[in-house]
């Protein structure tokens, strides 16, 4: 198994903090939220630790997908309130947002390498909104998810009025988002909300199976499907028809196209570089 070094800068902020975990093998880079003690919510530091980690996978040729998943009883419970209360921490709710929350859903959304957002347990807040960005999401059945927002008097963040929506229709998005009502990894598959439930003994093992399934197929048709969803969202039919078109095209210029259409040819499996 093959272990593939991060770059100085990135080593240097795991070696100071560990709120972050990376873990690089056979073209996959798992991502682990490391805040067990507080079920993983987010301080500024570990923010922006998950988005200099987003930068390194993403310009690491070797990384061909990615996982994000969290450590112990919790993916993420979102923001960690002690921050938010106490004034010396606080960094504002402004900030919070322009420079922890929305750069990480940007980030997930615009990298060319898909991202599995592996829940392992409650995914609360901009933690649940945080996993729903992710290109497929896979859930144990003892994890759950909680729009928790209006409970504390706010609104949801983090894309969730964006993505809930689309995923589950305006509806059942709107009494998720009002009542705060907990949704379990069972309910979460039959709303359309994750692609599929888990069993907790082997969860690790099938995520990774996942994984390095994705991290096998070729890389920049892969992109090219993460970027037609996301114009998608917006488009016109005629719009996204050109845009199927353009990469298409590309698609067809790829290394991997050739050896795709060599390996059915030949009739083997085709071995794909990601190029």
């Amino acid at each position: 198994m093959s272990v593939i070094p991060l770059k100085e800068t990135l080593q240097e902020n795991q070696n100071m903090n560990k709120s972050i975990l990376v873990k690089i093998e056979n073209s996959v880079a798992f991502i682990t939220l490391n805040r067990p003690e507080v079920f993983n919510s987010f301080n500024r530091e570990m923010a922006l630790l998950l988005q200099s980690t987003l930068d390194e996978c993403e310009s690491n040729s070797e990384v061909r997908a990615i996982v994000l998943t969290g450590n112990g009883k919790a993916f993420c419970a979102g923001q960690d309130l002690k921050e938010v209360t106490t004034p010396e921490l606080n960094p504002g709710f402004k900030k919070i947002l322009e420079e922890h929350y929305n750069p990480i859903i940007t980030r997930i959304r615009n990298t060319n390498k898909p991202i599995i957002g592996a829940v392992n347990g409650v995914a609360a807040g901009a933690g649940a909104n945080i996993a729903l960005a992710c290109d497929i999401v896979v859930a144990s059945e003892k994890a759950s998810f909680i729009q928790a927002f209006s409970k504390i008097g706010l609104v949801p963040d983090s894309g969730g009025t964006f993505f809930l929506p689309r995923l589950i229709g305006f509806q059942k998005a709107s009494a998720l988002m009002m009542l705060g009502d907990k949704v379990t990894a069972e309910e979460a598959e039959d709303l359309g909300m994750i692609f599929k439930v888990i069993p907790f003994e082997g969860f690790d093992t099938e995520v990774e199976k996942l994984a390095l399934k994705l991290a096998n197929m070729p890389t920049k048709a892969l992109g090219y499907i993460k970027e037609l969803l996301n114009k998608s969202m917006n488009n016109t039919l005629e719009e996204q028809l050109d845009l199927e078109g353009k990469l298409q095209i590309e698609s067809a210029q790829s290394e991997d196209y050739s050896e795709g259409v060599n390996a059915f040819m030949e009739k083997r499996k085709p071995v794909f570089k990601g190029k």
